[in-house]
């Protein structure tokens, strides 16, 4: 079981760092091995995770420098793969566009996707997390999505949506972050792990955006 929130700020003037770890501090119950938050400034990410607690994790100077309107937040509680801070969350690609993952839940058929991503995909998988098997299921999808003739950018997000869903086996939940583009929150088709959506409206007159394990963060 682990926490996950992510958040869009209309207002590219605001930041989400402590709102983010607000949210994280009050899904702390889900994950207490490690913690971590990415948020975008621009084109620029900035990442901070670390084993831990989210207090301990985040001192100060780390909340400065995570800087951006849009950011997502994570608390492990290890069920696969280890507890070394290499598999702490978020997890990072830089292709395409950039884009990260954090995630709740396990996939049944990890032996079979890492072979596929090898194999097929020729995308090299490091750790034993099936996080890192599900950020690179969906690089991959994305990319092949955007080779379609005449296709926007959310329909190509919601095609490789739909073709990582497909490939993957068990009960899951999470939030991918696209660098430049926005947020896309999942879960499995049984609906077994929780994600909630809360809005409300900004500060510009737009509206702000949350995604969480648990409706406690969106309050």
């Amino acid at each position: 079981m682990c926490g996950i929130i992510g958040l869009l700020l209309a207002n590219q003037d605001e930041h989400v760092n402590q709102m983010i770890f607000d949210g994280l501090t009050v899904l702390q119950h889900r994950g207490q091995d490690a913690a971590g938050i990415v948020t975008a400034e621009g084109r620029r990410l900035h990442l901070r995770k670390e084993n831990g607690l989210v207090k301990d994790v985040f001192q100060a100077h780390h909340m400065m420098e995570l800087r951006g309107n849009i950011g997502v937040g994570h608390v492990r509680y290890p069920t696969a793969g280890s507890s070394s801070c290499a598999e702490a969350q978020p997890l990072y690609t830089n292709y395409p566009y950039g884009i990260c993952v954090a995630h709740n839940g396990n996939l049944t058929n990890t032996e079979e996707l890492t072979k596929k991503l090898r194999d097929e995909a020729g995308r090299h998988i490091n750790t034993d997390s099936d996080s890192e098997l599900l950020l690179n299921l969906f690089a991959d999808s994305l990319v092949k999505a955007n080779t379609a003739e005449n296709v926007t950018m959310v329909e190509a997000i919601f095609t490789a949506m739909t073709s990582v869903m497909s490939q993957c086996t068990g009960g899951y939940a999470g939030t991918y972050f696209i660098n430049g583009i926005g947020l896309v929150g999942f879960r499995d088709p049984h609906g077994i792990r929780p994600m909630v959506v809360g809005s409300r409206p900004s500060s510009n007159g737009k509206t702000d955006y949350v995604m969480s394990s648990e409706s406690v963060a969106v309050d």
